[in-house]
């Protein structure tokens, strides 16, 4: 069969993107999704969350062993379900810094300085809190306060500003700094994702089709147009475009299976090469996290509710109230500061975790226990995403090459002393009975390198492989058309030139809604 539009990706651009092209009736959209449907109960609780990076609704890949970091390997969480990242994530509703977004035009990447996209922002959220010129409440996806907060998290603030760190009451708004609530993607108290904010209502138009469980091979190529994409089941054709969506990792790796990229690369997996683009797959980057874990005075986390007993009257106080752990996506408490005085802007993000056992491989503290995550935020290393064979179900070649760069893990480091420099204050004294991890052994340069090395993960905010510019390297142009290929587009977090300092999710939908209204404006 024949559309319109065929968009490669049901995940947190891709379903914005259905949702709003389809707002034409006259144009007719697929849209395809290697997963599945979000119908576990899991993908729609909040506190979900915790059993996401575990697999459900993962592709199941980690990095290539890490040179820089002692050859450790890290868990690489890529959704793999209808929503995408917007299903499985913490929720938590982040924008970066507006210094990021000039950047971006700074760099040639007109339109997208921060006044350009703070529309396509404020047109997605429906606010529960805010409306002002920052924040919009009139669209579909829901954007709250958290329902569960803990007297452990006012605690939080206060040791922050006994360091001199302020409260910040909205850190999407006039200024990033500080510490406080993060605002999370939910709506009536349930995780509100792509899914269902715009692609459920959508699903009702009758120009709209969405095939799930549906792997595409590769974007089939005639002349150096984009026509459609090949499935086991058979070529599919676009007449308009092809709108590629599937990620900062998917999104180069499907360019690879089709012959679109580094040459020398992908002659030496025997890919036919249809177009050299070296710059397909680099450019990687993410936020590299290392984490404080200090055990309780008492049951001042959620850890006690692992137990089954537990877990049932949580479930019961969640059907009943709408409040308690299962409301809580864990970590709606943090912030953003700095490692680096002199940087231009936060360099560091909080994450302060509401129990112990959160992490992989860290078991809950007897009396309970808290977490606080930290993540260098600018990283200036660079990795890649390449193909390990020529076999569309091969796990691709994860690696973001953290700490290539000496300067990374210096602020990575002096960011985890930060975390460590909160939790030893008098605020939190009556709720924290001591540091566990890193713990008192650490601390010489060379211990917490290796501590790092042992302990590490990823935040999950891959960006960067599909770089847009204005420049001749650059994947895609301003409007996000792909450099070499006609009727070939790209709308996800792999477009950003630099990181966005903060979560992803939300820069991502941005770019969603942008990028539907640019191919509404060709279509006319």
């Amino acid at each position: 069969m024949t559309y319109d539009y065929i968009i490669i990706g049901g995940g947190s651009a891709g379903c914005v993107l259905a949702a709003r092209l389809t707002e034409d009736p006259a144009a007719r959209v697929l849209l395809l999704e290697a997963g599945g449907r979000d119908r576990h109960p899991f993908y729609h609780l909040p506190a979900g969350f915790a059993k996401m990076t575990k697999g459900i609704g993962s592709w199941g890949w980690q990095t290539v062993p890490q040179r820089h970091m002692r050859g450790m390997q890290i868990r690489y969480t890529q959704a793999r379900v209808i929503g995408g990242g917007s299903s499985i994530n913490a929720q938590l509703y982040t924008r970066g810094n507006a210094l990021d977004y000039e950047d971006w035009r700074q760099m040639g990447c007109i339109g997208w300085g921060y006044e350009d996209v703070l529309p396509w922002f404020r047109k997605s959220e429906f606010n529960d809190t805010h409306a002002d010129r920052y924040h919009g409440q009139d669209g579909p996806l829901g954007v709250s306060q958290p329902r569960a907060p803990l007297p452990i998290c006012e605690a939080f603030f206060a040791a922050g500003a006994e360091i001199g760190i302020p409260r910040n009451r909205d850190f999407t708004g006039a200024a990033q700094d500080g510490l406080g609530y993060y605002q999370l993607t939910q709506r009536w108290y349930r995780r509100s994702s792509t899914a269902t904010a715009f692609l459920k209502p959508a699903l009702k138009r009758p120009n709209l089709a969405l095939k799930t469980g549906a792997q595409v091979l590769r974007i089939v190529t005639e002349k150096g147009r984009a026509t459609g994409v090949e499935t086991p089941e058979g070529i599919l054709r676009a007449t308009t475009e092809v709108i590629l969506a599937s990620g900062a990792i998917g999104s180069p790796r499907l360019l690879q299976l089709s012959g679109i990229g580094p040459a020398d690369d992908l002659r030496r997996l025997g890919i036919p090469v249809v177009l050299d683009r070296p710059q397909v797959g680099s450019n990687l980057q993410d936020h590299l996290d290392l984490f404080v874990i200090a055990e309780c005075t008492g049951p001042h986390t959620y850890d006690r509710y692992a137990k089954p007993h537990w877990s049932a009257l949580a479930g019961l106080q969640y059907l009943l109230t709408r409040k308690g752990p299962v409301a809580s996506s864990l970590f709606e408490t943090g912030g953003f500061w700095y490692a680096d005085r002199s940087a231009r802007s936060p360099d560091i993000q909080f994450h302060l975790g509401l129990g112990s056992g959160i992490e992989a491989g860290v078991a809950a503290m007897p009396q309970g226990g808290v977490t606080l995550n930290s993540a260098f935020l600018r990283p200036r290393s660079r990795g890649t995403v390449r193909l390990a064979s020529a076999d569309p179900k091969a796990a691709p070649l994860i690696d973001p090459n953290y700490w290539q760069d000496p300067y990374d893990r210096e602020m990575s480091i002096k960011g985890l002393k930060l975390a460590q420099e909160i939790m030893r204050q008098p605020a939190l004294k009556p709720f924290v009975l001591a540091e566990r991890l890193p713990g008192p052994e650490v601390r010489s340069d060379e211990d917490y390198i290796a501590y790092a090395c042992r302990n590490a993960k990823t935040d999950h905010h891959p960006a960067g492989t599909c770089r847009m510019g204005s420049d001749p390297e650059a994947v895609v142009d301003p409007h996000l058309r792909f450099n070499g290929i006609d009727n070939l587009r790209i709308a996800d977090a792999s477009i950003m030139p630099t990181v966005v300092s903060s979560n992803t999710n939300a820069p991502t939908i941005m770019i969603a809604e942008k990028a539907a209204d640019m191919i509404k404006e060709a279509r006319r």
